[in-house]
Formats: C-alpha cells, structure tokens, sequence
C-alpha cells in the first residue's frame, strides 16, 4: 500500500494570526523543510493523536496522511485500537499513532480497555497532538490534559472544527485560555474535514521531532496488517449504518484472509483477496437488525465495505460476511481478548 500526502491548499490568515496572538512560538517552522533539505538532515518520531472521544483524531491521521487509513463516523468511541500512519516527507517521516477517545462514560471492560490502550501510548511516543474542538473544553478534554501533563510529554494542540466558527475572532480568546492551561509546544487551529492549516500543523510537528532516520520504508502506510483493516472497514459501516446503542455491542472478526491467484481472463488484476469475517453481537434481537428484512441491511453494508477495501488494499475482494452470538461479550475481559481487545 502506497500513500499520498496531497492537501487541501486553501489557506486561512486569521487562524495562523490567532495561533500567533494567543501563544509564543520559539521558530519559524513552516521554513523546516527547506532548511533541513539544504542541510541534509532529517527528523523521525511517534507523534500520538489524543484526546476525548469525537474531536476528529481519525479524520485528522486521514488528512494528515492524504489517505484514508483510520475508520470514522460521527458516533463517538468509533476508534477502539491504536493504528499507526506513517507519513514520509521530504524533511523527514511521522509516525502517527491515532488512539481511542479517553472518556468518562461506561465501566464496562470494553470501555476500560478503551482508556487503557489511550493512556498506554503516551509515554511511548516523541510528541503528543492533542486534538479538541474549536470553542469547546469539557471535563473530558480536562482529562485527557491531566493525561498529558502526567506523561510530561511535549504537546501540540490541534484546535479542531474551526469551519464551524464563523466569527474566527471569536477564537482568540479561547486560544488564550487555553495556552494557560498547559505549556504547550505550539498551537494550531485546523479543519480535519476541509484541510484548513494542515500543512501548518504538520510543519509545526516535523519541527518538535528529533533528528533521525525514517524507521519504515518511504512507501509504508502502516504496520496493520490488510486483515485488521478489512475488520475495521467492516466495522465502519457498522458504526455509520445503525442505530446509536447497536454498534457498541458488535465487533468484527475476520475468520479467514486468503489471496488467490486470477484467473487468465482477470491476469491484470493480480491476487483477489477472498475474506471470511464474522459479526459478533450480544442478543439474537441484535443479530436480526444487523441482517435485516431478507438480509437487505445487511448485504448493504457488507458491498460498502467489500469496495472500501478494494480502494484501499488496491485489489478485487470478495467478501462473506456472517452474524453470531456471543453474550455479554464487551463485559467480559476474556471475550474482548479472544476477539481481538488484548493487545494495544
């Protein structure tokens, strides 16, 4: 898998000016690139995407890579694992690693496991970008700043969502505030969605990583493997497709992940990935919505996917999908390891 780091050119003076306005900033980095070209030097890190669930952090690794890699819908906790994207630049490579939204809601042991893998990479990492939304700063943004000043890891903020603010004035006293919150390395007000300063932010980030060699190959996407993401994608249209309960109570496993060679006609094609994946649920009442009226959702839902990883993986798919029981299974910690929740 190959990546692209096209962005949007559209650029936004009012919000460079009231990053400026409401913290101090040691350089000029938008320049890093051209200077490091001309020195031969390189920078490389792990920069972790944190904050609180439904800020933006998978639309965001996506903007940032120019690709799609992390799922996204507008339910919150869509993301339950940690994923890697890598960005190769001239100046040098970003090693993203986009994280579940720390939150406060539920006990449950899915719900555990969801703030456990969150807080585990923060120390791990080189750079924390902390990711909130423009004009908002709840007990759950509180904290994941608790989080980072407890780690002592350097932090970027991306002030996320500023295309819904009309009025950008509105935004420096915000700014203000919250630069004394922390002692932020930079601030950076963006719009994952519309690509508004994401070549600032990335600049800023390039420039706080240490000098280094790229640890991946300059074509190297992310170290998932193509059968975590065909469960991702799956799960995605789960997420985007029912209702606001249902989803927290599926999971997808992927049975089996075979490659097989065309045949004489489809030789330019190259290998079909033929895929077996496996819906969990917690009720048989679950089961028959996820189906559906003569399987009609969920037959819907599996196409989607099948061609999300088509364009991804860059190859035919074929996809079987099938719905089972397994009761309880986010309340239960040996549940969630078996499906997948045991590592970070």
């Amino acid at each position: 898998m190959s990546q692209s780091n096209s962005q949007s050119n559209d650029e936004h003076p009012e919000l460079a000016e009231a990053a400026d306005q409401s913290v101090d900033r040691s350089a000029t980095t938008a320049a890093y690139a051209t200077t490091a070209a001309s020195t031969g030097s390189s920078r490389c890190g792990y920069v972790a995407i944190f904050g609180r669930p439904n800020v933006g952090k998978s639309t965001l690794l996506n903007r940032l890579l120019g690709q799609k890699l992390a799922i996204t819908s507008h339910k919150p906790q869509t993301t339950r694992h940690t994923i890697l994207g890598v960005s190769t630049l001239d100046a040098g490579q970003i090693l993203y690693v986009d994280t579940p939204g720390l939150h406060q809601r539920g006990g449950n042991a899915l719900n555990r496991y969801l703030n456990r893998a969150a807080r585990s990479i923060l120390t791990d990492v080189d750079l924390v970008l902390f990711v909130i939304e423009a004009l908002q700063f709840g007990d759950e943004d509180a904290l994941a700043l608790a989080e980072i000043a407890k780690a002592g890891t350097p932090t970027i903020v991306a002030v996320n969502k500023t295309d819904r603010i009309a009025d950008k004035a509105r935004l420096l006293p915000f700014l203000q505030s919250l630069s004394e919150r922390h002692g932020f390395v930079s601030m950076v007000p963006v719009s994952a969605t519309k690509g508004d300063q994401i070549k600032r932010l990335e600049a800023e980030v390039l420039a706080a990583l240490p000098e280094g060699e790229h640890l991946f190959p300059d074509d190297q996407l992310t170290d998932r493997s193509e059968r975590f993401l065909a469960a991702e994608l799956l799960r995605e249209q789960l997420m985007q497709r029912y209702g606001q309960e249902l989803p927290y109570r599926t999971t997808v496993e992927i049975e089996s992940f075979t490659l097989e060679a065309p045949s004489r006609k489809r030789q330019s094609e190259g290998p079909r990935a033929r895929i077996h994946a496996l819906i969990w649920v917690e009720r048989e009442s679950q089961k028959a919505i996820i189906i559906g009226r003569r399987g009609e959702a969920l037959k819907a839902a599996a196409s989607q996917a099948r061609l999300e990883m088509q364009k991804l993986f860059g190859r035919p798919v074929h996809l079987e999908v099938w719905v089972k029981v397994k009761d309880s299974w986010s309340s239960d910690e040996a549940a969630l390891a078996s499906l997948g929740y045991g590592e970070y």
